[in-house]
């Protein structure tokens, strides 16, 4: 039996449609009013909790050998990336969980000090290392699936909002491969025990987000390429009304300045490891978009 928690986000669902596909059991942690029908109609068994509920937490843990934690900030970052997963860990030992899968996120260790959820992440890292838990950490560079509402309203209008340098970074992972990798990472030999970059296979400028989009859609780009100081501006004027708002920016701040690539190095060590060839992002902005 897996556990895997945030099971109605993009990452989430698609975990356990492939456990379901594999005919795997899987408890999905669920809030009350998310949409959880199609997991259910999979035949996932629907837990209803709260992650920011200790009791919650103990229940769903109950009788499960695989974790995996796969549920996003929701704008809380204290409460869910790092309260909720500490229960998580201590639950699991409580419970003696055969295996931890914490998704992370990709430059956690540099030391942002405005990003909130990368310092509750870089914290969960550690005390789950700690834990003596078999466990693996996955950091992802990016979810391909963000693309896709920029992809559709592209398709309306041409028009692409590049924040920041465009000559920027990143290697952008197929949501439906880190899927796999999590799922994977519970009987991997390689992956136990180890922290693991992610990305896709190709390491592209954030420039080259509007051509891809051009080239599905055979629509010539009109790049918006808006510079940092104006996002800064209005997050400043945005604290004036909403402190909390402000300090909860400054992920997307970070996520905007800098750049998150996986070297071809660790790309390749990464495809070993699982066995997997990794699916680009045109490829799979192809796959759920046509073109």
């Amino acid at each position: 039996m897996f556990l895997v928690t945030g099971a109605t986000g993009s990452l989430g669902r698609r975990i356990v449609r492939q456990l379901r596909e594999q005919e795997t059991p899987v408890r999905a942690f669920v809030r009350l009013f998310s949409r959880y029908e199609e997991l259910e109609h999979r035949g996932a068994e629907i837990f209803i909790g709260d992650l920011r509920q200790d009791r919650d937490i103990e229940k769903a843990c109950q009788g499960v050998e695989y974790i995996i934690s796969a549920h996003g900030s929701n704008g809380d970052p204290q409460a869910l990336d790092y309260r909720a997963n500490i229960a998580l860990i201590d639950q699991a030992k409580a419970n003696n969980v055969k295996h931890f899968v914490f998704i992370s996120v990709l430059g956690v260790d540099r030391g942002y000090e405005d990003a909130p959820v990368f310092k509750a992440k870089r914290e969960v890292e550690k005390y789950l290392v700690a834990s003596g838990l078999n466990y693996t950490i996955l950091r992802p560079s990016g979810f391909a699936n963000n693309l896709l509402p920029l992809a559709e309203r592209f398709r309306e209008t041409g028009i692409y909002l590049l924040i920041g340098d465009p000559k920027n970074r990143s290697s952008i992972i197929s949501t439906d491969d880190l899927a796999k990798i999590a799922i994977a990472s519970v009987s991997v030999e390689g992956a136990r025990n180890q922290i693991l970059p992610v990305g896709g296979p190709d390491v592209l400028k954030r420039e080259d987000i509007p051509r891809i989009f051009s080239r599905l859609f055979n629509k010539e780009p009109i790049v918006i390429n808006a510079p940092l100081f104006i996002f800064d501006g209005l997050r400043s004027a945005i604290g004036l009304f909403s402190p909390q708002t402000q300090r909860s920016l400054g992920t997307l701040r970070t996520l905007l300045a800098n750049e998150f690539f996986c070297t071809p190095q660790e790309i390749a060590h990464l495809e070993s490891i699982y066995n997997i060839k990794l699916e680009s992002l045109e490829s799979f902005l192809r796959r759920y978009l046509g073109g």
